[in-house]
């Protein structure tokens, strides 16, 4: 009797354990929510400096109708990049419960000149926006807004200056600071705020930019030099007392330093350009010498070093339609700097040019007196007539 009142007892709690199990409610299930809709206030920006503290744009999208109550924890970003790149180097900024996002000019132009663009140069932009919930779940997508917008004019972070040196152990010119001016020294400028320079650089050593040659008074140099990969480039500053002298890249060899003082960063990469010569001359029925080539007398057309990566011819008379090339030795025809196509439309009046490559520069059309010059910092030549 005693038995079967115990498998009575364990039948009974075990349905009680079935009817409390049978109670549990379902876990709730939510509807996923919709993409955004974007749309912009504006389909063109081209701001000036005056309008910097005043709106120039703003992005608002759709409610992505999510099933939660509270639509102030969505979470949307936004992202901003150049056409064509697909959003592979995109601007993001994170705005919590918010549909739209404004951007003052200022704003939007730091934006635009961050990622490269120049100034009073129109692009297209795509921008878009992704809603989620506050934990990133359920990502929606929105449309892509393209918007023209044209960078204004700021002013450059450093002053740029006149001219530009280099100097010190790295470089093949030493710690001397001579006011007697090398040419090989010195920057080429590029544009109003930028200069560059091609230098031979020893391994693992140091060298200071100056704007005076032979003035330790005012210098060009790194707030730290101890700073990971600072040989390679990063901040530069101002300075009439203090800062690091530039580090040199480990390797030896020829570099390209580029100075920009508008957003005040500099870079050092090594050379990839043209052959660097120490002479150049140049010669082709365009010329007054032609084809002749000699290895010296008065028909010898040398061209004039400016810095340490352009030269120049000041000025000669050319004969129009005809073609001409730029050689490293006078007399000698085993190299030369020549361009790859001289059919290509406008070539005649610059483009870029290399070492030993399969054409003759294409002469202007028009006969006359032209400038000439080739810049081996950016392998591009031009033909100015006076």
């Amino acid at each position: 009797m005693k038995l079967f009142s115990k498998i009575i007892a364990v039948f009974s709690f075990a349905s009680l354990l079935l009817v409390a199990c049978n109670k549990d409610t379902a876990l709730p299930t939510y509807t996923t929510g919709v993409s955004p809709v974007l749309s912009s206030s504006v389909s063109s920006v081209a701001a000036t400096a005056a309008d910097s503290s005043k709106t120039a744009i703003t992005f608002s999208w759709t409610n992505p109708k999510y099933a939660n109550s509270d639509s102030a924890t969505n979470k949307y970003v936004l992202e901003l990049d150049s056409t064509g790149r697909n959003f592979s180097k995109s601007v993001k900024w994170t705005i919590n419960g918010s549909t739209s996002k404004s951007f003052t000019a200022k704003a939007l132009n730091d934006v635009l000149l961050a990622q490269g663009f120049k100034f009073n140069v129109a692009y297209d932009i795509d921008v878009r926006v992704t809603s989620s919930y506050a934990n990133n779940n359920d990502l929606k997508v929105s449309n892509v807004v393209k918007v023209n917008v044209k960078p204004y004019k700021i002013n450059p972070k450093i002053t740029p200056p006149t001219n530009l040196y280099i100097v010190g152990g790295a470089s093949d010119f030493g710690w001397a600071n001579s006011s007697t001016i090398n040419v090989a020294e010195a920057f080429a400028q590029l544009d109003e705020t930028t200069f560059a320079g091609v230098f031979n650089l020893a391994g693992g050593s140091e060298y200071l930019i100056l704007p005076v040659k032979g003035d330790w008074s005012q210098k060009y140099a790194v707030p730290n030099n101890g700073v990971s990969g600072i040989a390679n480039g990063g901040d530069f500053n101002y300075y009439t007392s203090g800062g690091d002298n530039f580090k040199s890249p480990t390797t030896a060899g020829l570099y390209l330093i580029t100075m920009d003082f508008q957003i005040g960063k500099f870079t050092v990469v090594p050379y990839t350009g043209p052959t660097l010569p120490t002479d150049l001359f140049m010669v082709g029925d365009a010329t007054p010498a032609s084809w002749g080539n000699p290895a010296s007398g008065p028909s010898v057309q040398p061209l004039t070093r400016l810095n340490s990566c352009v030269w120049q011819m000041p000025t000669i008379a050319i004969t129009g339609s005809k073609e001409y090339l730029v050689l490293p030795v006078a007399g000698s025809w085993s190299n030369k700097y020549s361009v790859a196509d001289k059919t290509l439309p406008g070539l005649s009046a610059g483009g870029t040019f290399g070492y030993n490559l399969n054409d003759n520069f294409p002469g202007p059309a028009v006969s006359g007196n032209y400038q000439f010059e080739l810049n081996f910092a950016t392998a591009k030549f031009k033909a100015t007539k006076l």
